[in-house]
């Protein structure tokens, strides 16, 4: 199992740094003079000149490509023109919001997609299949902006289920100390559960959107997989020695349907880590995505930057994490055997 790890850390350094190299001459081909960008349309040539210095827009394009890879393998993904601040910095304070609308919208959209999966492959051809297959059509066809807007009418503006679309917290809320990053979990290590049923509340909307769109792939995923398992050869056998259909459905259909799932729970996982923006945007939500928003109206191509280098670093030991819970499932994979997908 170490040997499997050691390979994949290192296939996936190489990955890290192929993005990085990506990213720093996309920068470098886009149209335009990139000091102008930073320094705005209304720029002086003094201050354009003084941008082309600092950041060493001037030097031949090996100098930079070095510069570049020293800083952001130290850790340094420069400075924001639109605020001021450190990239990293800014993205590592921004970071666990979006984690954490990550983590609870993949949950449920698990404990939504997963069961009514079974429960659809279980009953293949009856209403309920047919119902599932309506709802994952309505979810795939979903968009998150006109979702997340109804939820807001109806479940905040009109019912007051919910906190409006504001922050993490109400406003004047003081957060919790930080341990994890995550407002719930942190409020519930210090002992404040009604902040921790605060951030919750705030949570539910936001989370609600993503995971009601999100549940339709998975869905559709535990539905095929489970339907070739419970077709396949040593699942007919099982039943005709009479082995009872409950017992038949998850020792043999779902765990054989294991693979396909978490494949399907980790490209969800994986698209939510950069793929939030809109639904972080409509909900005030201060994480990553919001972040980048905000540095796309005003061209903040340092922050940019560190957006999409972050985000596929994320996205990267995620796949890691997924190739070793692969391994954990079926342990042929780590041994180097083909594996029937």
């Amino acid at each position: 199992m170490l040997r499997y790890l050691g390979k994949r850390v290192l296939s996936s350094m190489a990955t890290v740094v192929g993005i990085v190299i990506i990213v720093f001459f996309i920068v470098r081909v886009l149209p335009g003079d990139a000091a102008i960008v930073r320094a705005g349309p209304y720029a002086t040539q003094e201050k354009i000149d003084q941008i082309r210095a600092q950041y060493g827009f001037s030097d031949p394009l090996p100098v930079q490509f070095k510069d570049y890879m020293s800083s952001v393998f130290t850790g340094d993904l420069g400075t924001s023109i639109r605020t001021g601040g450190n990239v990293t910095t800014e993205l590592v304070d921004r970071l666990p919001a979006s984690l954490e609308l990550a983590f609870y919208a993949v949950i449920l959209a698990a404990l939504i997609g997963i069961p009514i999966g079974i429960l659809a492959a279980a009953r293949k051809g009856t209403w309920i299949d047919g119902a599932s297959r309506v709802f994952a059509v309505l979810g795939s066809s979903m968009a998150l902006f006109w979702l997340g807007l109804l939820l807001i009418y109806f479940l905040f503006f009109r019912l007051r289920w919910f906190p409006g679309p504001i922050d993490r917290l109400a406003i004047g809320t003081k957060p919790p100390g930080t341990i994890t990053g995550f407002y719930t979990i942190d409020a519930a290590l210090h002992g404040d559960f009604g902040l921790m049923w605060e951030a919750f509340r705030y949570l539910a909307l936001p989370v609600l959107t993503l995971g009601l769109v999100l549940a339709a792939p998975i869905l559709k995923m535990v539905r095929a997989s489970m339907i070739d398992a419970l077709e396949s050869e040593h699942v007919r056998t099982a039943r005709a020695l009479g082995v009872p259909y409950r017992q038949v459905l998850f020792r043999d259909g779902f765990r054989n349907a294991l693979l396909p799932v978490t494949t399907a729970i980790g490209i969800v996982f994986g698209y939510m880590l950069g793929g939030n923006i809109i639904v972080e945007f409509l909900f005030a939500w201060p994480g990553v995505g919001r972040y980048a928003y905000s540095a796309i109206q005003v061209n903040d191509l340092e922050a940019l930057q560190g957006f999409v280098i972050v985000v596929g670093v994320l996205y990267v030991a995620l796949n890691v994490v997924i190739d070793l819970v692969y391994a954990w499932i079926d342990p042929r994979i780590r041994l180097g055997h083909k594996v029937d997908a």
